[in-house]
């Protein structure tokens, strides 16, 4: 995995006309792959309806690799719209065989109606999780709408004194235009572009000390535009790394894409570690 400097506009605009000619077969079987995650997850929803039990942090199987843990703060999944929790078995997985003893999941209420409450009761849970684990910070990684909201309480209400990087996963950062018909539920409408939740995401935020990571693929059919799910702020640290041969729902769940994850989660300083070029995740 390689990360970016922040220009994302520059960034994604530039690579996809390139890749218009394989663009058919190549959304032909991330399309073939979303349709078998999303069987597969509907199977798995009933698992993550019910809020995780808070408990002491579990050890890693017997056989799962003994990684050094000192100094990694926990780190709490944030679900996507109309999700839950078990989104993330994979990912969980995988975090807790390289290292990651505390992980946590976090649902929010699929009635939940308005991404500033939600921020809200993300900041409750992040400070509960500070106090119980005696971490000063945590990190988060966010998919889809889960990022958003992540993203909300870091630049909105403080949290970057909490969250030291956030990851976000096909996340609408300037607002999708997809599926219009939506915008019957408030918190479609505030995912629009120029809404007034992205509207305050465009303001100004200095010293924002947490460091974000966007993951983002042009086969994502929930992102339009695609460009959507890069950050593009002048005062936030920020890279920006796409995922060549998945849809939305692979981003949480691709093997590929949980080890880029892993490693965008082990850097301090990714600014200042990541080399300039960047030629992202290929998973196809």
């Amino acid at each position: 995995m390689t990360l970016t400097r922040v220009q994302p506009f520059r960034l994604c605009g530039a690579l996809l006309p390139a890749r218009l000619a394989g663009l058919p077969i190549a959304l032909l079987k991330a399309t073939a792959l979303e349709l078998a995650i999303l069987a597969g997850h509907l199977l798995l929803y009933p698992s993550g309806i019910v809020q995780e039990r808070r408990a002491a942090p579990q050890p890693p199987p017997p056989d799962a690799p003994r990684l050094p843990t000192r100094h990694k703060p926990p780190v709490l999944l944030l679900h996507g719209f109309i999700d839950n929790r078990s989104v993330f078995v994979l990912l969980r997985r995988s975090l807790a065989q390289h290292g990651r003893q505390h992980l946590e999941s976090l649902n929010y209420s699929p009635l939940t109606c308005d991404i500033r409450k939600a921020a809200e009761l993300l900041g409750r849970h992040v400070e509960e999780i500070c106090e119980r684990t005696g971490h000063e910070r945590v990190d988060i990684v966010g998919h889809s709408l889960g990022g958003l909201i992540a993203r909300y309480y870091v630049q909105r209400l403080g949290g970057d004194a909490r969250v030291r990087t956030l990851v976000t996963l096909g996340t609408p950062h300037a607002g999708t235009r997809v599926v219009p018909l939506a915008d019957a539920h408030p918190i479609v409408r505030q995912m629009r572009p120029g809404s007034d939740v992205i509207e305050e995401l465009r303001e100004p935020a200095p010293g924002c000390r947490t460091q974000f990571v966007s993951f983002w693929s042009e086969l994502d059919q929930l992102m339009d535009p695609v460009e959507t799910a890069c950050v593009d702020h002048p005062d936030l640290v920020a890279q920006n790394v796409r995922v060549s041969g998945v849809g939305h729902l692979a981003l949480p769940v691709h093997p590929a894409v949980a080890s880029a994850i892993r490693q965008a989660l082990d850097l301090t300083k990714p600014a200042a570690d990541t080399p300039a070029s960047a030629d992202g995740v290929t998973v196809a």
